[in-house]
């Protein structure tokens, strides 16, 4: 026995507004991508930014602590161990973009946005600022975590020896010096973070980062942030540790009376800081805006220094090994009105499955909508609806099932004004496997695939035919057979 359903109202879906909205990801480089990136950190609400950056400082003052503990007390080679550091030093760019902080040296990067006019610069400075001023409080919070844990008194106190010397030689630097070894080091950042937009996947964006940021790091680069947290370690340290402790150590606490907070403001951090400013925001931001902007610009003399073939078909070239495909502008300039049906066979939601089946077969019709009296659409059955009703082995002859026990009632229609050559698109081509995407755009699944084998596998799952609406009634259907005819008479000419 089939139970009766009630009859619901269609779902109407228009697809061709779906598809013009669909992004083009094919047309998404790491440059795009950068622009997306940067604009998102400048608009993001103040107090979730401000939130997020006291994490990222916290993030790379943990990444310092692990860094100093690697390097305590070893006597391998002077390469190798500042190598070893700086690998576990990229615990901290790590945590940051995979566990999503903001880091000022990473968000300089916004330089993009703002040269593409995407944010002002009011904005831009704003954003800088606040990021820089949470990068600031999460490196205090956890300066003050790791004193309160006496972390300077490991290994005999040599950890805090070593944190002690390593805050005193960023402050021996020339203030031109510093400056440049921040450019180089936010370089690395920077460069490290853009390679992290070719992949949506967390342990390769995690490998991604690790050179880059051992390089900095074991050649010695300064990076503004983390040393909010390294000299200011070591500051305390010489201020507050126990007189015990460097007598234990056989040091004296005035060999580092230049650990001062001034000394490092003027002489450290502000340099570093333009430096890193130049580095990530100048040298990677606006150098790769410059040469996507000049490759614009060569792109725009192209397309106005070829002349125009006087020629009724348009050219489009697509990924698929030189192959042109010829679009004919007739095509393109088609409606859906142009070649619906407009006196189409409709069904209605009385009948039963027998003779719902008996009048598509007798029509030649595989498909059909069901209205009601006023013409509005109800939904939609096909041949193998009503077929399958009579394979299940519920099937009882004589049992009255009808047409609304088995019409489908999400359906897809259209405007008679709507496009067929993006209708052809739709009916043809599942962008999500020929461009599988993030929603941001970016590459995922199955790239390691050609264009043509994910065009093979890119068939979509859509009907072949689609009631046409205006103003809720129906006023045709138009199908894909309709569709090839008309290609065909065109391509005959």
């Amino acid at each position: 026995m089939f139970s009766n359903h009630a009859v619901k109202a269609p779902v109407i879906v228009n697809p061709i507004q779906q598809s013009v909205e669909l992004p083009k990801p094919e047309l998404l480089s790491l440059y795009q991508q950068a622009e997306h990136y940067g604009k998102a950190k400048v608009i993001k609400s103040a107090w979730q930014s401000f939130g997020l950056a006291a994490f990222a400082g916290a993030f790379i003052a943990l990444a310092f602590v692990f860094y100093i503990t690697v390097t305590t007390g070893s006597d391998g080679a002077w390469g190798l161990v500042r190598l070893a550091g700086g690998l576990a030093f990229s615990l901290g760019l790590m945590l940051v973009v995979i566990c999503g902080g903001e880091l000022f040296t990473s968000t300089v990067l916004s330089s993009v946005a703002w040269a593409q006019k995407l944010v002002t610069t009011i904005d831009l400075i704003k954003c800088w600022g606040r990021v820089y001023l949470g990068n600031l409080i999460g490196a205090v919070i956890m300066l003050i975590l790791i004193m309160s844990a006496r972390m300077h008194e490991l290994d005999g106190g040599l950890w805090g020896l070593n944190a002690l010397q390593i805050a005193q030689h960023k402050l021996h630097h020339s203030w031109g010096q510093a400056f440049v070894l921040g450019v180089l080091c936010n370089m690395l950042v920077c460069l490290g973070v853009w390679m992290t937009f070719s992949s949506r996947d967390a342990l390769t964006k995690a490998i991604l980062l690790m050179l880059p940021v051992a390089m900095f790091v074991s050649s010695g680069f300064e990076h503004s942030i983390a040393n909010l947290f390294m000299v200011p370690l070591g500051i305390t340290i010489h201020q507050f540790a126990d007189p015990a402790w460097f007598e234990a150590l056989n040091i004296s606490r005035d060999s580092f009376a230049d650990l001062t907070l001034s000394n490092f403001i003027f002489n450290n951090l502000i340099p570093v800081t333009l430096g890193n400013i130049v580095g990530g925001g100048v040298f990677v931001g606006l150098g790769y805006w410059l040469i996507e902007k000049s490759d614009q610009s060569l792109k725009t003399s192209l397309v106005h220094s070829t002349p125009q073939l006087e020629t009724s078909a348009q050219i489009h070239q697509i990924p698929t090994s030189g192959v042109l495909i010829k679009m004919p502008k007739i095509i393109k300039k088609l409606s859906v009105k142009d070649l619906m049906d407009p006196t189409p066979l409709t069904i209605s939601s009385e009948l039963s499955v027998y003779a719902a089946l008996s009048l598509l077969a007798d029509n030649e019709c595989r498909s059909a909508p069901v209205l009601d009296e006023n013409k509005r659409l109800l939904g939609f059955i096909s041949q193998q609806d009503l077929l399958r009703s009579l394979w299940s082995e519920e099937f009882a002859r004589g049992v009255s099932c009808k047409v609304s026990d088995l019409m489908q009632t999400e359906v897809m229609t259209l405007s008679p004004q709507d496009s067929v050559a993006e209708l052809i698109e739709l009916m043809v081509v599942d962008r999500s496997k020929l461009f599988p995407v993030n929603e941001y755009g970016i590459l995922t699944g199955n790239t390691f695939k050609s264009y043509e084998e994910r065009l093979r596998r890119a068939s979509p799952n859509k009907p072949s035919v689609f009631p046409v609406l205006d103003n809720g009634l129906l006023c045709g259907v138009i199908t894909r057979e309709a569709i090839a005819k008309r290609v065909c008479e065109v391509y005959r000419v």
